[in-house]
């Protein structure tokens, strides 16, 4: 499966000022994040070296069609399969609408995510926001090359059908390995965080009570003591009246009540 790339950008200079900047091959790692290193190897040859989202390729490409201040279309020759066209055209005398088309093959699974993440299309996306800045900021173009290849031969836009002889690297470029961890312990994170929410929203339905069920009250037991015993803690010592003295024997009361002129019947004697 393939993918295809379509992006346009506007810049603030004379079209043939783009056009000459971007004929300036070895100069696009200054304005596109993801190459590495680009090698003019004649007017038609380049040599590629790129890295996106820690993957790292590397292809041979040639310019299939070149005509000054208007399109540049290559393919991938071997290497990584890509193709594509850049086209230039004028909004004025000082503006110039870039449009870029990109088609390239994503291999194994790093590379196959990171395609379904769209990491390639912000990647086009910055490049072409640096590639505006940087010739913009300049106020001039760092070189230019006005040749013309296949002038009269319009290819239209190539695809990864025009990348004869080129089927993918199969890794000979290297895959980082770092990349590799960082993408295997974000999907495993990924489930992890995914099973984690599961787990907490399972515990959350079952600590929730059901509505219209009563739920049973913790009651606590105080242990009580045996009907038959007294508890000494509880009693309370029992005061005389002030002023009377308990008697020792019926003797002393019935004494102490006669002395007292009260009725001798209480202490249990009789009147006289």
């Amino acid at each position: 499966m393939t993918t295809k790339v379509e992006r346009s950008i506007q810049v603030d200079v004379p079209v043939n000022q783009a056009y000459n900047q971007w004929t300036q091959f070895e100069d696009f790692p200054h304005f596109m994040g993801g190459v590495k290193e680009v090698r003019q190897l004649d007017d038609r040859r380049l040599h590629w070296v790129a890295e996106i989202a820690g993957v790292r390729r590397e292809w041979d490409a040639s310019v299939l069609e070149q005509e000054p201040d208007r399109k540049v279309a290559w393919a991938a020759t071997s290497g990584a399969t890509n193709a594509g066209a850049v086209r230039f055209e004028a909004a004025g005398p000082s503006s110039t609408i870039v449009y870029l088309t990109l088609e390239y093959e994503p291999e194994g699974v790093v590379e196959q995510v990171g395609d379904k993440l769209g990491i390639v299309e912000r990647q086009v996306n910055s490049d072409l926001e640096r590639f505006k800045r940087l010739i913009e900021d300049e106020g001039y173009a760092t070189g230019a090359w006005r040749g013309s290849i296949n002038e009269d031969l319009d290819v239209g836009t190539p695809g990864v059908g025009d990348a004869v002889g080129s089927h993918g690297d199969s890794g000979k470029a290297g895959v980082s390995g770092k990349a590799v961890a960082a993408g295997v312990a974000a999907v495993a994170g990924v489930a992890a965080a995914g099973a984690a929410v599961a787990a907490s929203q399972g515990r959350e339905q079952e600590q929730q009570p059901e509505a219209g069920v009563r739920q049973p009250q913790e009651v606590t037991v105080v242990e009580q003591p045996p009907p038959d015993v007294v508890r000494d803690d509880a009693l309370t010592t029992e005061s005389d009246p002030a002023g009377y003295t308990a008697p020792s024997s019926t003797e002393g009361v019935e004494k102490g009540v006669r002395d007292g002129g009260d009725d001798p019947m209480i202490g249990g004697g009789s009147r006289t």
